[in-house]
């Protein structure tokens, strides 16, 4: 059997990652990517050492230098001869030092150990990742209040347990959605500001290389690469990266409640959501299947095992795990690239979103205005009581189910509720835009918060 030829690229991409990970966010988190920050973290290790007087300036210039150069190093190699030590670092630091003059050797990847290597790469991968990530969320909220605003006062029936329950407005839900993206995003940038942290202990998280210099070396280290410097090293203590895990796991659901809402509305026999550009089946022509919607979908189902298996890492052994640590490797970058590329998908489909409000108000009808019923049943409660009001209104809706009618019709045919109520109050009383509720104040607030947050968050480089 002939095996399909295919470039080093299309190989390294996969045949289904195209489906979850947006282009952006594969190179952002792609082989290359790691191999770079681990790169980086060598370079600054020298030129930090230098800084502190540990090595010669031209010494830590000429590793650093060799590590800019990182091009021609293989990725491809790298990966396949790091079976052999369960790490990436140890083929990395071969080839680094292979690559640098005699007197340098010596200097290469001096007093650390390849979890700080790989952690700290972690740490610079996710910078950009969850940067990237973050202008994208902004993009959803955008788009999540606009369409707050334009349909604060189109109708829409609200669904409790997937059954008609009582109108709302697509305002309200896209004002819904806008809020629960701020939060998660606001979590998110939090840890992106303060969690970042460079790792840097040794062999045991002592330093002992350094002697009493240890801590001089880290600070300039953190420096060197822009991240916070932790007040010791964290081989052990995995919070940060669960902390980062459970919010990208957070804002991914966000995302998901979004799309699940776009899939069950674009139901051929719903029909109030269409994607602007809906994808095709490959057995049925006519389908136009909301494919942004199911590709986000898709990726919040993913997140919940990559964020367990995360937190199933958080017991690690003594100072340096056996596997624990290893295992967080893959989980944690396909975090970063779902939860990047889902917003971005997120972005483009809300912003392509077609609203059908004649559709949604024909839905509304649907159940002949029994999702009034409430408000009918408080409005004669007054003069019949609680319980009779309850009965009377549970038996006049069951015979809009029963014989096709309405609630409107029904109580205006009812003796018991003409004698209580006029065909006027009937009349307004059966309006579903006039039992809203709340509805418009809390999109105001949604609004508002949506606000405040773009002018707050104005300044930081993430958003």
């Amino acid at each position: 059997m002939t095996r399909p030829s295919s470039s080093r690229s299309e190989t390294a991409t996969g045949l289904f990652t195209p489906t979850f990970v947006t282009e952006g966010f594969d190179e952002l988190t792609a082989p290359a990517a790691w191999l770079r920050a681990m790169l980086d973290f060598e370079g600054a290790l020298v030129l930090a050492q230098a800084d502190v007087g540990l090595m010669p300036t031209a010494v830590a210039e000429e590793i650093a230098d060799r590590c800019r150069r990182g091009d021609d190093f293989d990725v491809d190699s790298t990966a396949r001869r790091a079976a052999d030590s369960a790490t990436p670092v140890i083929p990395l630091v071969k080839d680094l030092t292979a690559g640098v003059s005699a007197e340098a050797a010596g200097y290469v990847h001096r007093g650390a150990t390849s979890q700080d290597v790989v952690d700290t790469a972690a740490m610079l991968v996710a910078r950009e990742a969850v940067r990237a990530s973050l202008r994208e969320l902004r993009v959803v909220a955008d788009e999540c209040a606009r369409l707050a605003e334009e349909h604060r006062h189109t109708l829409v029936t609200g669904r409790t347990l997937l059954q008609h329950a009582l109108p709302t407005t697509f305002g309200r839900k896209a004002a819904g959605w806008l809020v629960a993206v701020i939060e998660a995003t606001e979590g998110l940038a939090g840890l992106w500001r303060h969690r970042l942290a460079v790792q840097f202990g040794g062999p045991v998280g002592t330093l002992a290389t350094f002697g009493s210099d240890g801590v001089r070396v880290t600070t300039a280290l953190a420096e060197r690469l822009g991240l916070a410097e932790p007040v010791l090293p964290w081989h052990t203590d995995r919070t940060r990266i669960v902390d980062l895990a459970t919010s990208l796991g957070t804002v991914t659901g966000a995302l998901g409640n979004i799309a699940l809402d776009v899939e069950l509305a674009a139901q051929t026999e719903v029909g109030e959501l269409t994607e602007g550009r809906s994808g095709g089946s490959s057995a049925m022509p006519h389908k136009r299947n909301p494919v942004r919607a199911v590709r986000v979908n898709a990726a919040a189902r993913r997140a919940p095992g990559l964020v367990a298996t995360l937190l199933s890492a958080v017991p690690q052994e003594h100072e340096r795990a056996a596997g624990a640590w290893q295992a967080e490797w893959e989980p944690f970058n396909e975090l970063l690239r779902l939860t990047g590329s889902a917003a971005a998908v997120t972005g483009e489909m809300l912003g392509e979103l077609k609203v059908d409000a004649d559709r949604m108000r024909s839905n509304l009808e649907l159940s002949g205005g029994v999702l009034l019923a409430e408000r009918i049943s408080t409005a004669l409660a007054a003069e019949l009581g609680p319980v009779r009001a309850s009965e009377l209104v549970g038996e006049l809706s069951r015979r809009v189910s029963r014989d096709g009618s309405t609630l409107r019709a029904e109580l205006l045919a009812d003796e018991t509720v003409r004698a209580v109520l006029s065909e006027r109050d009937v009349l307004e009383l059966t309006e579903p835009g006039d039992y809203l509720g709340s509805a418009d104040e809390f999109i105001d607030r949604a609004l508002a918060a949506h606000t405040r947050w773009k002018e707050t968050s104005a300044g930081d480089p993430g958003l």
